[in-house]
């Protein structure tokens, strides 16, 4: 067998968004790092199949203020990444987005996280929604239903109020940002190794000492990363950890839309994000007259889980087509929703609650960042930041368990609890709405 390759101080495990900013920001501050992952390159796995949105609406002010300092971060990208990706960066385009209030939202309570952190917003009633968005029917339809249930079809029953954030938009490109990331992490010194399949956590006691590959070659390191995304609980059951879990991360198969944005959608610049749980979907605008579609994980719909994050089927499907993309055009009633099915299946990285694990392990030296797919790919600029942090006080002696780790972010100047990420946390139905918002 070979002998362990020396000299990491940290092994990542996982090129997509969040594993490269992870990677950045171990490697900014000064730890030499190895980036593994079985793809053939950067972002893409789960992170090409991201519609790529950024909004500030979340369950927890810990969510909301990180959502509002990555967005500082994508505007500034190159700052960020302290150059550009051979003269070229992924872009932020800013459209705004509009969050359609239905029952359960707790709208009162995010719009106090906005005020907390800073976040500027409008409340819309439903004449404001209609001289503001024409193009969108303000009509309340809840709850969201199957297309095959004839009470889809039913006209509205009263109109909808709605919150607006300007500051809302997309990143252009999600695999390219990832690349970004990936060349802003080598300038500091990471190495990245693609088709690189990790078999085995290696561990002496309750200490990590590195992985071993598929081809049978081992890599020692005193810290260990998984940002495995889909095949994160794979990855936790080699290093022995999943029982300490109380929140649990499971793949989940997931597909969205393409379709042509209807007239008066997209002008100058695409069409706002709207988070439409009303009826159970979301969409946004793309550059040169698109609209992604995807779902919002509604009660009515049966959630793809997969047992084997390898095993799925890879192409659209015309049931969840026609489901997202008629629950679309029942609040765009100009959209055409074209007989042949055109989008992305994606693989996420679902935990119990929609909120990601940002935390140590009781395997010393083991941390994770997963359950991140549907919603953290905002946050990308900002998660090797908090890891950072976590794998800091941890490896000097505190307890992070007993003790969070608290950060206060350095372009918004707000302190969030890392706690909130914890492993450990129990299921909270007032902190998560159960869907991919979060």
């Amino acid at each position: 067998m070979p002998d362990h390759t020396l000299g990491a101080d940290a092994i990542v495990i996982g090129a997509g968004v969040i594993g490269c900013g992870v990677a950045y920001e171990l490697a900014r501050h000064g730890r030499r790092v190895v980036v593994l992952d079985r793809g053939p390159g950067a972002g893409h796995g789960s992170t090409s199949a991201s519609s790529a949105c950024v909004r500030f609406n979340y369950s927890t002010f810990t969510a909301v203020a990180v959502s509002w300092e990555a967005k500082q971060r994508w505007v500034g990208w190159e700052d960020h990444l302290e150059g550009t990706d051979d003269g070229q960066l992924a872009r932020f385009v800013q459209t705004g987005a509009l969050c359609l209030e239905s029952p359960g939202q707790q709208r009162s309570k995010v719009l106090g996280f906005f005020d907390r952190a800073g976040v500027p917003y409008e409340v819309w009633d439903a004449e404001t929604l209609a001289s503001r968005l024409p193009a969108l029917d303000p009509g309340r339809f809840w709850p969201p239903k199957r297309v095959t249930d004839a009470g889809f079809w039913e006209d509205p029953h009263g109109t909808l109020t709605a919150y607006w954030t300007p500051d809302g938009g997309f990143v252009d490109d999600p695999v390219f940002a990832a690349h970004n990331l990936m060349a802003a992490a080598v300038r500091r010194g990471a190495e990245f190794r693609f088709r690189s399949e990790v078999t085995r956590v290696l561990r002496s006691g309750d200490a990590v000492e590195g992985v071993e590959l598929a081809d049978g070659a081992r890599l020692s390191a005193p810290v260990v990363v998984n940002v495995s995304g889909p095949h994160s609980g794979h990855v936790n059951g080699l290093a022995g950890v999943l029982d300490e879990f109380n929140i649990r991360t499971r793949p989940m198969r997931q597909e969205v839309h393409h379709l042509a944005a209807p007239e008066g959608w997209n002008h100058d610049v695409p069409g706002p994000m709207v988070a439409d749980l009303d009826l159970g979907t979301y969409f946004r605008g793309a550059p040169a007259g698109g609209l992604l579609v995807g779902g919002a994980e509604p009660e009515c719909d049966d959630l793809q889980w997969l047992d084997d994050a390898d095993d799925y089927r890879p192409n659209v499907t015309r049931e969840v087509y026609e489901a997202q993309a008629y629950r679309a055009a029942r609040r765009l009633p100009a959209l055409r929703v074209p007989n042949r099915p055109a989008g992305v299946v994606g693989v996420y990285d679902v935990a119990d609650d929609w909120a990601p694990i940002y935390d140590r392990t009781g395997l010393s030296g083991y941390y994770v960042a997963i359950g991140t797919s549907g919603n953290q790919f905002k946050n990308a600029p900002v998660v090797g930041q908090l890891l950072n942090a976590i794998i800091e006080a941890t490896e000097a002696g505190r307890d992070h368990d007993a003790h969070p780790t608290r950060l206060t972010l350095p372009v918004t100047g707000l302190t969030v609890d890392l706690g909130d990420y914890s492993r450990l946390r129990h299921v909270d139905r007032s902190r998560s709405s159960f869907s991919v918002f979060g």
